[in-house]
C-alpha cells in the first residue's frame, strides 16, 4: 500500500492542473449541495422544534357558545386521537380599539381571549416581560420576543376597547399558535362581549391537512350541528414561515443537480484523460511488478484525494453560506422569531456529504480505472507513442478533400478521434449553456414578477399620504381624498388615478388579521395581472391573494364572510386571484375604509400618458400638499435583488467550472497528440494555424452544445419557476413565465461556443509555441 500511495502522490504532483480542476469542481458542487439541503431542512425542522417545545396547538377551534356549552366542549378533550387540549376560553373581538402610550398600533380587528393562566397543556406561553393578568382592567399582549417589551412596560400603556373600556397592559407574551392578540381574565372577556368560545387541541396524527380534517370531524361529532364556527391549522403557520426558504430551494436544487452532473462528467474526463495520457506510465508500473488491483488503486487515489480535499472545503463553505442564507430567508416573514435562533445547517448533512461526495467521485472514476487495470504492460507501453488510426483519421482524410482551410478541416475531424472524451466535453458544455439559459430566465422572471407585483407597466408614480398618527408625527395632509383626486387628475400627463388603503378584518378560528386592500378610483384600468378570474366589478366582490387563496382553499364564485368597519359580517364573492397583494382586495370603499388606521387613502397610484416624464410628474405632485410623498415606481425589491445575485453567483461558478473542464480536455488532447502537432509544424503549419486547428475543434463542440443546452435551459426554467411559486404559496401569472425574447436565443446558442473557445485558448497558445524539433525529440 505504501508503494501505491507513493506513486499516486507523485502523479498528483505531476498533474497539478488536473488536480486543481478536480478539487474546484468538487468544492463548488459540495458547497451548493450543503446550501440546498440546509435550506430544505430549514423549511420545517426549526419550526417543528420550536412549535413542539411550546406545545403549540395543531388546531384552534371556535364554537358558537349558544349551541355548545362549556361542559360539552370540555368533553371533546376525551376524543380518541386528542393528546392534549386547552379551553374552553371566552373570545371577544374588538373592532377598532386604540393603543395609548405605545409606539405601535393595535390591529383594526383585535382578538382577546379570556384565559386564567399562560402555562396550559396546549399553547404553553411564558410571560417574558411583566406578569400575567390578575383581575379586571388588565391585559397581556402578544408580541414577539426582542420587540423591546421590557422598555414598553416602563411606560403607562393601555388598550382602549370600543365603549371606553380601558385595559392596562401588564405584560407581554408570545403565543406560538397565534391564538390571540391579547389575553384578559375570563370575566373581563365576558364583559367585553363574548363572540365565541375557543378550544385548542394537539393530536396524535397531525402531519397532514387530511389528518387534521379527520381529527376535527371526530371532536365535533358529538356536538350540535353548526356549533363549530371556524378552525385554524398550525400547517398554515408552518407554510407561511416556509415561504422564505422556499423562495430559494427550487432554483438551488436545480443548480445543485447541475453541479453534481458537471462534477461526474469532469471527473470522468479528468480520470479517463489521465489513463490515456498515462498509458506508458501504466505499462511501466506493471513491468515493475504492480498488480492490476494496485494500478486501479493508484488511479482511484489520484482522483479521490483532491476530491476529498475539495469536499471538506466545500462543506465548510457551504455550512457558513447555508446558515447565512437560511437565516436571511426568514427575514421579514411574520413569525420569524420562532426560528431565527434555531436555523442552522443540520448536523446530519455533514456526514452525508463528506461520505457521499468522495464515493460519487470514486464511482465516476471506477470505469477508466478498471480500463487501466486491464491493459497488459507491453500494450500500455506501446500505446503511449503509437499513432492512432480509425474513424477520426478517416474523417480527417475526407475533410481534407474539401475546400476548407487545412487547419479548419483538421480541427473539424479532431473530436472524432476520441468520441468518448468528446461526448463528456460536449455534455459539460451543454450543462454550462443550460445553466446560463436557466439563470437568464430566472432573472427575467424575477424582474417580471417585480413589475407585475408593483404594476410598473401600468403605474408610473405612487404617492404616499402621511399618517399623522404615526410615531414620526409627519405633517398631516391639508386636502381630503376627493380633493387630492381632483388635484392629481388636473396635473398634465395624468391618465388614470386610483387610491388605496389597507385595513384588517377577522376570520373565525384565528387571531391572525385578514389584510384587506381597499381601493377606489380607476381601479379597473390599474388592476394587476390576475392568475385566474377577473377584476372586481363592484360591491360584494373581492379578489384574493395567492397565499390567502391556498390557505383558505378558495375557489372562484365562493362566498366568504368578513367583518366590515361597523363589525357586521358581510358576504363577499371571490371573483379572482392575484399572485401577490393583500389577502383580499375590495373596491367597496365606503363600507370598509373605516378599517384603515386613518379612515382615508394611504396611497395614490397614477398612470401617465405616453411621453410624460415620471420624475417631473412626481416633482410637480410633491407641491400639491405637504402631506404627500410622490415616488417614481421603477425600483426592484431587496428579495428580487438577492435572488438575482445568488443566481448570478451560482451561474458564474458553474460556467467557470465547465470552462475549466474544457481547458483540461484541450490540455489532455494536445499532450496526447503532441507527435501529430510536431509533424504538422515540421511540414510548415504556422503557430496561428495550429491555434485555429484547436480552437475550431472546440468551437464545433461549443456550437453543438449551445444548440442542445438552450432548449434544456428553457425547459428547466419552465419547471423551476412554477416550483418556486408553489413553494412560496403563490400562483404566478403567465407574464412571469413568458420572458423569452427571440433576440436572446442566438446569443445563448453562441455562449456555448464562447465557453469552448475560452477554455481552448491558453492550451492552444502553449502548444503553438513549442518547436517541432523539441516535440519530436521528446518522442
Amino acid at each position: 500500500m505504501t508503494a501505491v500511495w507513493s506513486v499516486a502522490r507523485a502523479a498528483i504532483k505531476r498533474r497539478r492542473l488536473q488536480t486543481f480542476i478536480l478539487g474546484v469542481v468538487v468544492l463548488a458542487s459540495t458547497g451548493m449541495i450543503v446550501v440546498t439541503l440546509g435550506l430544505m431542512a430549514a423549511v420545517s425542522g426549526p419550526f417543528d422544534k420550536a412549535y413542539n417545545a411550546s406545545h403549540g396547538a395543531h388546531v384552534i377551534a371556535e364554537f358558537d357558545d349558544t349551541k355548545a356549552s362549556d361542559a360539552q366542549l370540555a368533553q371533546t378533550a376525551d376524543t380518541t386521537g386528542v393528546t392534549a387540549s386547552a379551553g374552553p376560553y371566552p373570545v371577544a373581538v374588538l373592532h377598532q380599539p386604540t393603543a395609548v402610550g405605545a409606539p405601535f398600533e393595535v390591529a383594526g380587528t383585535f382578538t382577546v381571549v379570556g384565559r386564567d393562566r399562560p402555562d396550559t397543556p396546549v399553547d404553553t406561553m411564558k410571560v417574558y416581560a411583566g406578569r400575567w393578568v390578575e383581575g379586571p382592567g388588565e391585559i397581556v399582549l402578544n408580541l414577539p420576543q426582542g420587540y423591546g417589551a421590557a422598555r414598553l412596560l416602563d411606560k403607562d400603556v393601555h388598550v382602549v376597547a370600543p365603549g371606553g373600556i380601558d385595559l392596562k397592559v401588564v405584560g407581554y407574551a408570545t403565543s406560538v399558535s397565534q391564538s390571540a392578540n391579547g389575553w384578559v381574565t375570563p370575566d373581563q372577556a365576558r364583559a367585553l362581549g363574548v363572540s365565541s368560545t375557543q378550544m385548542m387541541y394537539r393530536f396524535h396524527d397531525a402531519g397532514t391537512g387530511a389528518a387534521l380534517t379527520s381529527d376535527t370531524a371526530a371532536i365535533t361529532a358529538g356536538l350540535p350541528r353548526g356549533a363549530l364556527t371556524g378552525t385554524a391549522s398550525y400547517l398554515t403557520l408552518k407554510a407561511h414561515l416556509a415561504t422564505g426558504p422556499n423562495t430559494y430551494v427550487a432554483f438551488l436544487t436545480a443548480f445543485g443537480i447541475l453541479g453534481l452532473v458537471v462534477s461526474v462528467l469532469i471527473v470522468g474526463t479528468v480520470v479517463s484523460g489521465a489513463v490515456v495520457a498515462g498509458f506508458r506510465h501504466i505499462g511501466i508500473l506493471k513491468a515493475l511488478g504492480f498488480t492490476p488491483n494496485q494500478v486501479t488503486a493508484v488511479y482511484l487515489l489520484m482522483v479521490t484525494a483532491p476530491g476529498a480535499i475539495g469536499c471538506v472545503i466545500g462543506t465548510a463553505l457551504g455550512s457558513v453560506v447555508g446558515t447565512w442564507m437560511a437565516q436571511g430567508a426568514f427575514w421579514g416573514v411574520s413569525g420569524n422569531y420562532l426560528v431565527r435562533n434555531m436555523v442552522t445547517v443540520p448536523t446530519w448533512i455533514y456526514p452525508l456529504v463528506l461520505i457521499g461526495m468522495p464515493v460519487l467521485v470514486a464511482v465516476s472514476a471506477l470505469i477508466p480505472a478498471v480500463r487501466a487495470r486491464r491493459l497488459p504492460a507491453a500494450v500500455a507501453i506501446g500505446s503511449g507513442s503509437a499513432q492512432h488510426t480509425g474513424r477520426g483519421l478517416a474523417a480527417q482524410r475526407r475533410l481534407g478533400e474539401s475546400r476548407l482551410p487545412r487547419a479548419v478541416s483538421l480541427g473539424l475531424g479532431w473530436p472524432l478521434a476520441r468520441p468518448g472524451r468528446t461526448a463528456l466535453t460536449l455534455s459539460t458544455i451543454v450543462l454550462a449553456v443550460t445553466s446560463a439559459t436557466l439563470a437568464i430566465g430566472l432573472a427575467a422572471s424575477v424582474l417580471a414578477f417585480n413589475r407585475t407585483q408593483d404594476q410598473q407597466d401600468k403605474v408610473q408614480v405612487t404617492i404616499g399620504v402621511d399618517n399623522p398618527e404615526s410615531p414620526a408625527r409627519p405633517a398631516a395632509p391639508t386636502h381630503t381624498d376627493d380633493q387630492l383626486f381632483a388635484l392629481l387628475r388636473a396635473l398634465p400627463g395624468t391618465a388614470h388615478v386610483s387610491a388605496s388603503a389597507v385595513g384588517q378584518t377577522h376570520v373565525a378560528g384565528s387571531s391572525a388579521a385578514v389584510r384587506l386592500g381597499i381601493e377606489t378610483g380607476d381601479t379597473a384600468a390599474l388592476s394587476p395581472d390576475l392568475v385566474r378570474g377577473r377584476w372586481v366589478h363592484g360591491p360584494g366582490e373581492v379578489v384574493a391573494g395567492s397565499q390567502f387563496w391556498h390557505q383558505q382553499r378558495l375557489r372562484l364564485g365562493q362566498t366568504i364572510e368578513i367583518a366590515d368597519a361597523e363589525g357586521k359580517q358581510v358576504s363577499e364573492t371571490v371573483v379572482g386571484e392575484q399572485s401577490d397583494g393583500w389577502d383580499l382586495t375590495t373596491t367597496d370603499w365606503n363600507r370598509f375604509i373605516g378599517l384603515g388606521g386613518t379612515h382615508r387613502a394611504s396611497t395614490f397610484s397614477v398612470s401617465l400618458t405616453h411621453g410624460t416624464d415620471p420624475t417631473a410628474y412626481a416633482a410637480a405632485a410633491s407641491h400639491l400638499d405637504p402631506g404627500v410623498q410622490p415616488a417614481v415606481n421603477d425600483g426592484t425589491g431587496s428579495i428580487e435583488k438577492t435572488m438575482i445575485s445568488v443566481v448570478s453567483t451560482l451561474t458564474a461558478m458553474l460556467v467557470t467550472v465547465c470552462t475549466l473542464g474544457v481547458f483540461n480536455t484541450v490540455v489532455l488532447s494536445t499532450r496526447e497528440r503532441r507527435k501529430d502537432l510536431g509533424v504538422l509544424k515540421s511540414i510548415g503549419m504556422t503557430p496561428g494555424q495550429l491555434i485555429a486547428l484547436v480552437v475550431t475543434a472546440m468551437a464545433v463542440l461549443g456550437s453543438l452544445g449551445g444548440l442542445l443546452g438552450l432548449p434544456a435551459g428553457m425547459l428547466a426554467h419552465r419547471v423551476v419557476i412554477p416550483a418556486t411559486g408553489r413553494g412560496t404559496g403563490r400562483d404566478l401569472p403567465a407574464a412571469v413565465l413568458d420572458v423569452w425574447h427571440w433576440w436572446w436565443l442566438p446569443a445563448l446558442v453562441l455562449s456555448g461556443c464562447v465557453i469552448a473557445v475560452l477554455g481552448s485558448l491558453v492550451p492552444s497558445f502553449r502548444a503553438s509555441r513549442a518547436s517541432a524539433a523539441e516535440i519530436l525529440r521528446t518522442e
